[in-house]
C-alpha cells in the first residue's frame, strides 16, 4: 500500500522594507506564527527576506553580518514548530552568498546558495554575491524538497539537479520585478521547468514598490505537468495555504485558491499605484502635490496619486499663464472636484514678469524662443518645490516616457520633483490608462482625453507641431529603446527616414536630462535609468 503525506505550504507574499533587517525579521516571526495557527507545516518567504530586495550597496556595510546573525538567532530562539524557508545574505569563508535556509524548532536544517546570479537589466548581483555550487534536498515533513532562488528557475540546471537528487518538490524564492507581460512569461517558464523536473514548483514572489522597481507578487503553485493549481493576487500583500499531497514517489494532488486574472491595463495601473504608495510611505512623506495643468498627463497622475494615497494626502495646483486656455482651467478644476482633492490656482505671471525684468539687459536684442517657454516651466517648478519644502509633501512630476525620451521636458521646471509617476509610460499608453481608469469611475474629464495634447507654453501650441503623431513616435521609440534597433532597420519597417533620424538624435542628445530626472515606476524591460545606461559624452553617430 502506498502511503500518502499532505504538506500544507503557506506562501508568504510580503511587502518588505529594504534595509530594515530587524523589522523584516519581526514580520517573519509574526507570519510564521500566523501560518502555524492556520495549520501550515511550512512557510516560504521571498528572496532575501531579511534585507529586502534589492539591498544594493547595503550589502557592503560592515555591520551586515552581525545584523543577519542576530536576525537568524532570533528566528532560532523562537523555536517555532513550522518549517521556515527564507532568504538572506550570508558570508562563508569571506564570500557573500544569496542564501535560502530552512529553520525548524530552533535549528537550521539546510542552506542553499543561489547559483545563477543575474547581471542584466535592473540586476547587478555579481557585484555582491559569489555563485553557489551545490544542490541538495531537505526533508520537510517527510517530503524531499529542493530549494532554488529566483534566477535559478530561469535556467534548467538547478531543476535537473533537483530531479537527480530525487526531490519531489521545488521551493522557489523570488524577488522578480514587474514589467509588462512578465506574469505570462513566468507561467510559461514554470510550465517548462516543472515538466523537466517532473515535480511541482512552489513559487513565492515579493510584492511592493522599491524606488523604481515594483514587485507584483503573483505567487503560484504548479503541478508536475506545469499546470497552474494555485495562485495569489498581484500587487497585494497576502499569505495563502496550499495543500500538496504526495505518495512515495510523486505529488498526487494540489489544493489551493486560484486568483482571478486581471486585464493587462489593470495590472499596469495597479503597478503605478503601488509604486507611488510605497515610495511615499516607505520614505515617510506626509503626502504629495503636483501641478495640474488640465492636460492628460497630470490628469492621470492625479488619479493614480489619489488611488495610492487617498484624497486627503494629495494636493493639486494649477499655475496658469497667459497662454493657459479657459478649457484647461475648467478641466483642471473639474478633475480636482471629481477626485475631491484640495485645489489651488496660483498664477505664475507676476513671477515670470519679475524674472524677465531682471533679465531684460541679458535678453536685449534677442528673439523670443524656448528660453521664455522654459522660464514658465521653471516658475512652476520653483512654486511646487517651495510648497514641498514648507509642507513636507513630495512633488510628483507628470512627464511621460515619450517626452523624456526626446527631451521635451524642462530641467528645473516640469522635471523638478521627487518621483516621476509616468516616467516609463509612453504617451499612447497614457491615453489607454486614462480610458481604463474612467471605466472604474469617470474621474478624468473626457475632454482631457480627447483634446490634442499641448504644453501651452506658446499661443495655439500643440505637441504635434514639432513631433510626429504619438502613435508613430512611440513605435519609433520602442524599436530604438526597447529593441535596440538601428535607424536603418526602423526605416525599413516603413517609417519616414527624416522622422526616424530626428527622433533618434533627440533621444541620444537628451541623455543628460534623463540623468537628472527623478526616479519613477519601471514598466518596460528598458526603462531609463537602471536598464539603459548610455554615456552622456560620446561620439557615437546614428548610422547602421
Amino acid at each position: 500500500m502506498v502511503s500518502e503525506q499532505t504538506l500544507k505550504v503557506c506562501l508568504a507574499q510580503l511587502n518588505l522594507l529594504v534595509g530594515d533587517i530587524a523589522g523584516n525579521t519581526q514580520r517573519v516571526l509574526e507570519s510564521s506564527q500566523d501560518a502555524l495557527n492556520a495549520g501550515a507545516d511550512v512557510i516560504v518567504f521571498p528572496e532575501l527576506t531579511l534585507t529586502g530586495y534589492p539591498p544594493e550597496d547595503l550589502l557592503l556595510r560592515p555591520s551586515l553580518d552581525t545584523r543577519i546573525n542576530d536576525a537568524l538567532n532570533a528566528i532560532c530562539d523562537a523555536s517555532l514548530s513550522i518549517y521556515v524557508v527564507l532568504g538572506y545574505p550570508k558570508r562563508i569563508d569571506g564570500k557573500l552568498y544569496n542564501m535560502a535556509g530552512v529553520y525548524f524548532e530552533g535549528q537550521c536544517l539546510y542552506e542553499y546558495a543561489k547559483q545563477s546570479l543575474p547581471n542584466y537589466q535592473v540586476f547587478d548581483e555579481k557585484r555582491y554575491f559569489a555563485e553557489g555550487r551545490e544542490s541538495g534536498v531537505v526533508d520537510i515533513k517527510g517530503i524531499p524538497c529542493a530549494l532554488s532562488i529566483c534566477e535559478d528557475i530561469w535556467q534548467p540546471q538547478v531543476m535537473l539537479d533537483a530531479k537527480a537528487n530525487q526531490a519531489q518538490c521545488m521551493l522557489n524564492l523570488n524577488a522578480s520585478p514587474f514589467h509588462i507581460d512578465k506574469s505570462q512569461h513566468r507561467q510559461v517558464l514554470l510550465n517548462e521547468r516543472a515538466q523537466q523536473g517532473n515535480m511541482p514548483i512552489v513559487y513565492v514572489n515579493l510584492v511592493g514598490g522599491q524606488d523604481e522597481l515594483v514587485f507584483d507578487g503573483g505567487s503560484m503553485v504548479v503541478d508536475a505537468q506545469g499546470e497552474l493549481c494555485a495562485s495569489m493576487d498581484h500587487f497585494k500583500e497576502q499569505s495563502d495555504v496550499v495543500a500538496l499531497t504526495f505518495n512515495d514517489v510523486a505529488c498526487t494532488e494540489i489544493k489551493g485558491r486560484i486568483a482571478e486574472n486581471q486585464p493587462q491595463l489593470a495590472n499596469i495601473y495597479d503597478a503605478l499605484v503601488l509604486g507611488v504608495r510605497d515610495y511615499v510611505n516607505k520614505n515617510g512623506f506626509k503626502g504629495v502635490l503636483l501641478g495640474l495643468s488640465g492636460g492628460i498627463d497630470s490628469g492621470l497622475t492625479l488619479a493614480i496619486a489619489v488611488d495610492a494615497l487617498g484624497k486627503d494626502r494629495v494636493e493639486a495646483v494649477m499655475m496658469p499663464f497667459k497662454y493657459t486656455s479657459q478649457m484647461s482651467l475648467h478641466d483642471a478644476e473639474d478633475e480636482a472636484n471629481r477626485l475631491h482633492v484640495p485645489y489651488k490656482v496660483l498664477p505664475i505671471e507676476p513671477m515670470y514678469n519679475a524674472f524677465m525684468d531682471t533679465l531684460a539687459d541679458e535678453f536685449e536684442g534677442t528673439k523670443v524662443d524656448t528660453t521664455e517657454e522654459n522660464l514658465q516651466s521653471r516658475c512652476r517648478g520653483v512654486m511646487l518645490m517651495a510648497m514641498s519644502n514648507k509642507k513636507g509633501y513630495l512633488v510628483l512630476t507628470t512627464g511621460n516616457k515619450s517626452e523624456m525620451a526626446v527631451g521635451y521636458a524642462t530641467l528645473y521646471g516640469d522635471m523638478a520633483g521627487g518621483f516621476g509617476v509616468l516616467k516609463d509610460v509612453y504617451k499612447t499608453l497614457v491615453f489607454e490608462l486614462s480610458k481604463y481608469r474612467n471605466t472604474i469611475a469617470e474621474v478624468i474629464p473626457p475632454r482631457v482625453i480627447t483634446r490634442p495634447p499641448s504644453a501651452e507654453l506658446a499661443p495655439d501650441q500643440v505637441d504635434e507641431d514639432s513631433l510626429p503623431p504619438y502613435d508613430i513616435l512611440d513605435e519609433i521609440l520602442r524599436l530604438y529603446i526597447e529593441e535596440d534597433q538601428s535607424a536603418v532597420s526602423i526605416v525599413a519597417k516603413g517609417f519616414a527616414e527624416e522622422d526616424v533620424r530626428r527622433v533618434l538624435r533627440l533621444v541620444d542628445v537628451n541623455e543628460y536630462k534623463r540623468r537628472q530626472a527623478p526616479v519613477g515606476v519601471r514598466l518596460t524591460q528598458r526603462g531609463f535609468g537602471r536598464d539603459r545606461r548610455y554615456p552622456i559624452t560620446n561620439g557615437w553617430k546614428i548610422g547602421h
